[in-house]
């Protein structure tokens, strides 16, 4: 069988089939081995002519160039429940996932253990009108990323498992997979491409007549402010998750991808660029930054998210001069856009210097940017020092989730032996839930191949 894709939801489910089945395992992705993929550019932060691009794609998927924070809930990252009918199942699977990765030199500690200080700063919140979503997580850290991924790769090999990359697949169907104009013959297909294939897996499924849907989408920015304004709660969770609702739209909104001592990076994709950021265990920076992020739904008579929020990376992508656009709070609130000399007058050094300052509110919608400053505001009652004059902001942030594609309880498909998971299916939104999925569709396939 084939595995389209090496990121979390591939190796878990290459994983699952040779330990429990007898079935012959390649894994086809994009991208290279992870100490291939490292970009020199990155080292600046920012990621400029890799095609694709290092960060997004290659062993370990985009998770294996991140910060590595397994978020350990079954809700975080999508909802495995609905997928397995069964909180215990999806807590179960959550649970072999984090085993796995320890195994393979994931660290021991856990934070966020502690209640006293979960309590307390969930209490604080709730004053400010936000909720605070308490995590168990591990931190690995994007320096020991490769260690762990290559420990995961070098036990599959064992097993038989085989790998080809910098190869990508030209199309699926009728028990085949199409590389570079070769066809490779496949019993059964799992089609888990990530993120960045995600655009190229909804093509597929349209030629297949498979049914997709659009999901809602994040827009914002990414926050960057000095480590020791949020170091009282970092203190608690590593990554913490607040959910806010703002006042005069009533929107959704939410932090994402807290980045301790971190750095921001620059995303470059086909078209237009974004922002993300890393945080290091042995490299610090005296900055800390956060996603900052608006959730988008639409309705009648346009559902289709995806080409909403590509419109809004592609116009801060013109306005940024093919740059992300860099803006302090302040200039935001004063309606006027931020020069190198204001920026310089602040208290906030910026990790990231590949950028262009100017004015969010030019790319971003006004609902948009209004979200971010009542958010802002209102998290900075849980945070003093977050909606200073001085925090920067980033953008664009947009977080393009794949549509989502229509599985049986097998992660089955409407094409026989055709299976998906991950990112790239719409059925996952982090590294814990992605691998979960490999686990889900791995074992669909193995009920199936038994008869």
């Amino acid at each position: 069988m084939v595995i389209i894709g090496a990121g979390p939801a591939g190796l878990f489910a290459a994983h699952e089939l040779a330990s429990n089945s007898n079935l012959s395992v390649n894994v086809i992705d994009w991208g290279k081995e992870i100490e291939k993929r490292h970009c020199p550019a990155a080292d600046e932060g920012k990621c400029i002519g890799c095609v694709p691009c290092h960060i997004m794609c290659g062993l370990g998927g985009a998770g294996g160039m991140s910060s590595g924070i397994l978020n350990l809930r079954h809700d975080i990252g999508g909802d495995l429940a609905k997928l397995t009918n069964s909180v215990a199942a999806a807590e179960n699977l959550v649970k072999e996932v984090d085993d796995i990765f320890v195994k393979h030199g994931a660290p021991k500690q856990i934070d966020g253990a502690d209640s006293t200080e979960v309590n307390e700063l969930g209490r604080k919140a709730a004053a400010a009108g936000i909720k605070y979503i308490p995590i168990p997580q591990r931190h690995i850290g994007s320096e020991y990323l490769p260690d762990v991924i290559n420990s995961f790769r070098s036990e599959l090999e064992k097993k038989g498992v085989k790998f080809i990359f910098s190869s990508k697949v030209d199309r699926i169907g009728g028990g085949e997979v199409v590389v570079k104009g070769q066809s490779i013959k496949a019993k059964y297909i799992l089609a888990a491409p990530g993120r960045i294939g995600a655009d190229w897996l909804a093509e597929q499924a349209e030629v297949l007549g498979i049914k997709l849907t659009h999901g809602a989408i994040d827009i914002g920015v990414r926050v960057e402010i000095p480590a020791v304004v949020y170091e009282p709660v970092v203190n608690v969770n590593w990554d913490p998750k607040f959910h806010i609702r703002t006042k005069t739209f009533d929107d959704f909104v939410r932090t994402f991808c807290t980045n301790p001592y971190g750095f921001v990076m620059e995303e470059r994709y086909d078209e237009h660029v974004g922002v993300n950021g890393q945080s290091l265990r042995d490299k610090k920076s005296q900055n800390t930054n956060f996603a900052f992020l608006v959730r988008v739904e639409l309705t009648q008579p346009v559902t289709d998210t995806t080409s909403y929020g590509r419109s809004i990376a592609y116009l801060a992508t013109t306005i940024g001069g093919d740059r992300p656009l860099l803006q302090r709070l302040g200039d935001l609130r004063a309606g006027r856009r931020s020069t190198w000399e204001r920026i310089e007058r602040g208290h906030v050094v910026p990790t990231l210097r590949s950028v262009t300052p100017g004015d969010i509110s030019m790319a971003l919608p006004g609902r948009i940017v209004t979200g971010i400053l009542e958010g802002l505001e209102m998290l900075d009652r849980v945070a003093p020092g977050v909606a200073s004059d001085s925090t920067l902001l980033y953008s664009p942030e947009v977080k393009l989730y794949a549509m989502k594609i229509q599985v049986d309880d097998n992660m089955e498909t409407s094409v026989p032996n055709l299976f998906v998971a991950g990112d790239g299916a719409g059925l996952s939104r982090g590294i814990v839930t992605a691998a979960a999925t490999g686990l889900l569709a791995a074992r669909g396939i193995i009920n199936k191949s038994k008869g």
